[in-house]
């Protein structure tokens, strides 16, 4: 390329300029910051001496389609003797995409003084003489980048496209019309590296190791550059405090902290996953990663002074930065296009209760939408991001483009059909508390249930509707729904709870060998035993559970269920009597046998004690008064002492009781053992004399023998006068 270095004078302008247009002269600012923030700029005095490009293009690429990157392009040498250079540099300076964008000559056959060569990981086209030294006419280069293309492979491309248009090899960002080269230099320090990038001059601009204050800047000189290698920020002043030390931003805190760091307000930083590490305390200079680095290319590592000796971390290199530095000169060496990928990002379809039109809305990223009546060709009925639809019948869908016929969005207008309620269980009945489940049909859709005819408050969605305790009367209401869609008629159901009968079990005594009439007790009812009967009453003669369910006139039914319990009989085995304490023995002895010796006072336990001596009864019985047995005994009692004076007690000494044991006999001594007397069945009692003789108050002995075969039974008692 011929570089005219002879500089002109003009005037010095003072502009404030947001930078928005990026296919304007560059404007160049002390402060480098991103797109979206307008910074003062100082427009330089000095104007270089240099060939001037100018483009024009803003245009839409479509899916699997080619688009020329200009719609017009020219090129103006510096004077009259510049008409040509070496080569021409295309790149895509913002928003590109390795391994899917690229762009070529379209046509080559048609420029054979050019040859061209594809950088991937600039993104980059050269231009060329096929002839070299020989330059290329200007003229030949314009023709040349009107044919040239950009293409994507992807099915689904997506943003947009930069391309920078430069007289020059240095990479080019219109966004802040600076420029970026990298000069490959292995172990160089960050000083060396430093000074060297000062001394380096493009068209007459200022270099500096590179300030990146941007994402796009970060792009396009660290990803999109040939190599890796040291910028201009560094903490070597404060630990931990990340300044740019070159360039306009020079002095400026970039970053604040370690890994665990962050930015100031309106700073951009790019650190690698895990960065600033200062892995050996001697970190402190900033350089953009190796490729072998893992981690987002075009990011940071914080690095010693000289990097390692040899490896990943060793420096490679660095980038140089110019523009902005003040006196810079005004260059027009580079121009930029747009292309937009359009896109519909958003559709809001939307939907009718029952015919009528409807106001679809879709949002693109750019272009014009279009809405069509088709996916592929079909009628444009519309142009612009909402469509109201002529008044519809049915379900119709459209497509919408931002400009690009082959990648149509489809987007329906719904019309949904208005519902109704078609049947329902109603009444729906139950007997006594308990889940219900109501039921309704539609013409389409689902139902919404409510407790009323005015409540929001949906209780359920669907067909059926199970209440899972109803304990009295209760109406609900049915709506159909159709997505959203009503006919505005909601339909009751009525629930009715029926009282079933009332019912008692019971348990019921049966007399041994006795029979019983089982009664259901509720008159006027249907009735079903588990025998088999059907009347209210039932007669049975054995134990057993009996079952009766009773139905009323509302078909409602309760089952009483009734116990039937035998009790036996009683029946005594035997009696025995010690002195005044009786045991009555039965057969089989039960709880519900109560036992008696006098026939009037019962008690449950079978042992009596103090019974009178003589004659006596045992009774025991059934409580329930299903059968009595008794049994007679006798008590023999021999008196402790007697009173023979005539006063009618006591007067004579005698064993009750022993007039009913004819075998039984009592011998009475004195104490000298002179058998005194003899008492049996005919002579039962002693008057306490001898031979008609009154015997001493005194003791005496008696034997008791029942019978021979039984022991004899001794004792004393008193006589007394």
């Amino acid at each position: 390329m011929r570089i005219n270095t002879f500089l002109k004078i003009t005037i010095t302008l003072l502009l404030f300029v947001p930078m928005a247009n990026y296919s304007a002269i560059p404007i160049y600012t002390l402060k480098k910051d991103s797109a979206v923030i307008p910074r003062k700029a100082i427009k330089s005095s000095i104007t270089a001496v240099a060939p001037r490009i100018t483009a024009t293009g803003n245009q839409i690429y479509c899916t699997g389609t080619s688009v020329k990157i200009v719609t017009d392009v020219n090129i103006t040498g510096s004077d009259a003797t510049d008409i040509g250079t070496d080569a021409v540099y295309i790149q895509i300076s913002t928003g590109y995409v390795n391994g899917q964008d690229i762009i070529q000559l379209s046509n080559p056959a048609l420029h054979p003084n050019i040859v061209t060569e594809w950088s991937p990981l600039e993104g980059k086209l050269k231009l060329s003489s096929a002839t070299p030294p020989a330059q290329v006419l200007y003229s030949d280069f314009i023709n040349a980048i009107k044919d040239v293309v950009f293409n994507n492979s992807s099915t689904t491309p997506s943003g947009s496209r930069t391309f920078s248009i430069t007289l020059g090899a240095a990479n080019y960002l219109p966004r802040n019309g600076h420029y970026y080269e990298y000069f490959p230099n292995i172990g160089i320090s960050w000083t060396a590296a430093k000074a060297a990038a000062e001394q380096k001059n493009y068209f007459g601009l200022q270099g500096y190791l590179a300030t990146i204050t941007a994402a796009d800047e970060a792009k396009i000189a660290g990803e999109q550059a040939l190599g890796n290698g040291w910028i201009g920020g560094s903490d070597v002043e404060t630990e931990g405090i990340w300044k740019w030390m070159t360039g306009p931003e020079n002095g400026t805190v970039f970053w604040n902290g370690g890994i665990n760091g962050s930015a100031p307000p309106n700073q951009f930083a790019f650190w690698n996953n895990g960065e600033p590490n200062n892995s050996n305390g001697n970190e402190h200079y900033v350089h953009v990663k190796a490729l072998d680095v893992p981690g987002t290319p075009g990011s940071w590592n914080d690095l010693q002074l000289n990097g390692d000796t040899s490896g990943n971390y060793q420096s490679k290199g660095y980038i140089v930065e110019y523009g902005g530095m003040p006196n810079d000169p005004i260059l027009e060496i580079s121009a930029s296009t747009t292309i937009i990928i359009p896109q519909i990002t958003a559709t809001t379809p939307a939907s009718n209760c029952g015919p009528g039109d409807v106001t679809l809305q879709a949002t693109a990223s750019g272009g014009t939408i279009n809405w069509y009546d088709a996916a592929s060709f079909g009628n444009l009925v519309h142009t612009g991001n909402k469509y109201t639809t002529p008044f519809l019948n049915t379900t119709t869908t459209y497509y919408v483009d931002a400009g690009c016929s082959n990648n149509r969005t489809a987007i329906t207008a719904t019309i949904h059909t208005i519902p109704s309620i078609t049947s329902t269980n109603t009444p729906v009945s139950r007997c006594g508390a308990g889940a219900v489940t109501l039921q309704a049909t539609t013409t389409i859709g689902t139902v919404n249930w409510y407790s009323s005819l005015t409540s929001s408050a949906i209780i359920e969605t669907g067909t059926s509707l199970t209440v899972p305790n109803i304990t009295q009367n209760t109406t609900y209401y049915a709506e159909a729904v159709n997505n959203g869609c009503t006919n505005g008629n909601r339909i009751a159901v009525d629930i009715i709870i029926y009282d079933p009968p009332i019912v008692t079990d019971e348990e019921i005594i049966l007399c041994e060998s006795g029979s019983l009439i089982l009664d259901a007790a509720i008159p006027d009812m249907t009735y079903s035993w588990s025998t088999g009967e059907t009347t209210k009453t039932i007669q049975v003669t054995a134990p057993g559970i009996y079952n009766v369910t009773v139905t009323n006139s509302a078909n409602c039914s309760s089952t009483k269920k009734i116990t039937v319990i035998e009790h036996d009989t009683p029946k005594i085995d035997r009696i025995d009597v010690n002195e005044t304490t009786v045991v009555i023995y039965l057969k089989k002895p039960k709880d519900y046998f109560e036992y008696s010796v006098d026939g009037i006072n019962y008690q449950s336990s079978n042992v009596f004690f103090n019974v009178a001596s003589g004659l006596q009864t045992a009774y025991v019985r059934e409580i329930n008064s299903c059968g009595i047995d008794s049994e007679a005994f006798i008590v023999l009692i021999a008196p402790k002492f007697f009173t023979p004076n005539n006063d009618s007690y006591n007067d004579v000494w005698e064993i009750k009781g022993l007039v009913n044991y004819p075998e039984a006999e009592v011998n009475i001594f004195d104490r000298h053992g002179k058998l005194i007397t003899r008492l049996n069945a005919a002579k039962p009692s002693w008057d306490g004399t001898f031979n008609k003789n009154l015997l001493p108050a005194t003791d005496y002995w008696y034997v008791l023998k029942i019978d021979r075969n039984s022991h004899e039974k001794r004792g004393h008692f008193s006589l007394k006068r």
